[in-house]
């Protein structure tokens, strides 16, 4: 064959385009909006309830829902609930329960209000608050743990347990803690801060601190690796039953320091602290989006969950209705929630 024959493989023919730059194929869920909806569905899922109930609430009394003393009142109190709904998060997606709580936060705070009442610095009161918070912390968890008992009967009897002890020392008796109001402590921890309650800053601050500890840290890795699955958490290594101890010593600590913040807003401590907390805590967790079969949860979602069930009460009897529709809506909103938690579980599971 002759050479002018010969194809030249070192140029390419003119009669084949040139292939130009391709563009790089991305995953709707590539986009930074898409995919923070994707991950954040559950939380976002609690917060268009929340708007939905607040913008419902003001409709029906836009006076009331329109000045700052409603908003202030709840921020006041809110931060209690939300010390001790954050380190649940942890608990529920760890695949376990704590219904101890309630009887954690009096306990603590009673130790609290006897070391105020015997003239120390309120400052060691937290102290000796945090460290029973985390001895009981400790106890349930190894009851469960250690001892091979159900968290929900094991937590459940030391509730009573608790609640009783605080019963038969003290005979029904509160213990009042007029010296709280000059002390330092109290203008760091309760005070207010241009007409805002002060204590909310600091639940914030928790709550950032918190999910953090979740999302970023490895504690908040191995919670869900364990809740999840424990025995491929064990294979990879994982301290299965420190784990699971942990989180009950978290709660232990959430709860003292609810119980702490309780005495200082009232200035007064009641052999029933935390008593009233028991439903709506969990509610706030369940509400918030996280699930009870373990090994996935949000801690923002709670945190929104706290204030959504927060906001209920005040807002059924501001909107002019009895208090006895209270608990009425309360149950709506749970069951409306956990709903919509449910049609988004096959995507978020």
């Amino acid at each position: 064959m002759s050479k002018t024959m010969e194809p030249d493989l070192r140029e390419p023919s003119a009669a084949i385009p040139r292939p130009g730059p391709q563009k790089e194929w991305k995953h709707p869920s590539d986009h930074w909006m898409r995919g923070f909806i994707l991950d954040n569905r559950a939380s976002l899922g609690t917060l268009g309830v929340f708007i939905v109930m607040m913008a419902v609430f003001m409709i029906a009394n836009p006076t009331v829902f329109t000045t700052w003393y409603l908003y202030s009142s709840v921020l006041t109190t809110l931060p209690v609930a939300l010390f001790v709904v954050v380190p649940l998060v942890f608990v529920v997606t760890c695949g376990e329960i704590d219904l101890s709580f309630p009887a954690t936060m009096g306990f603590a705070s009673w130790v609290f209000a006897l070391v105020v009442q015997a003239g120390y610095d309120p400052f060691l009161g937290i102290a000796a608050a945090l460290v029973t918070g985390m001895l009981l912390g400790f106890l349930v968890g190894s009851l469960v743990v250690y001892g091979g008992l159900s968290s929900l009967i094991a937590t459940l009897g030391m509730n009573f347990l608790l609640r009783g002890l605080i019963q038969i020392i003290n005979e029904g008796k509160s213990m009042a803690l007029t010296s709280l109001a000059d002390s330092r402590a109290y203008t760091i921890f309760s005070s207010q801060l241009y007409g805002i309650p002060v204590q909310i800053f600091w639940a914030i601050a928790f709550v950032v601190l918190s999910a953090l500890l979740y999302n970023r840290h490895r504690f908040g890795a191995q919670v869900r690796v364990v809740g999840d699955n424990p025995d491929s958490a064990q294979q990879m290594g994982i301290d299965v039953k420190r784990v699971r101890v942990k989180v009950f010593v978290f709660v232990g600590i959430g709860a003292a320091i609810a119980g702490s913040f309780s005495v200082m807003i009232n200035f007064t401590w009641w052999p029933t602290a935390g008593d009233g907390y028991l439903l709506p805590v969990l509610a706030s967790v369940f509400v918030g989006g996280t699930p009870t079969w373990g090994g996935i949860g949000t801690v923002v979602g709670g945190a929104i969950g706290a204030v959504t069930v927060s906001f209920i009460q005040t807002g059924v009897v501001a909107a002019g209705l009895s208090g006895f529709y209270v608990q009425f809506f309360n149950g709506l909103i749970i069951i409306l929630s956990l709903l919509g938690h449910k049609w988004n579980q096959a995507r978020y599971r």
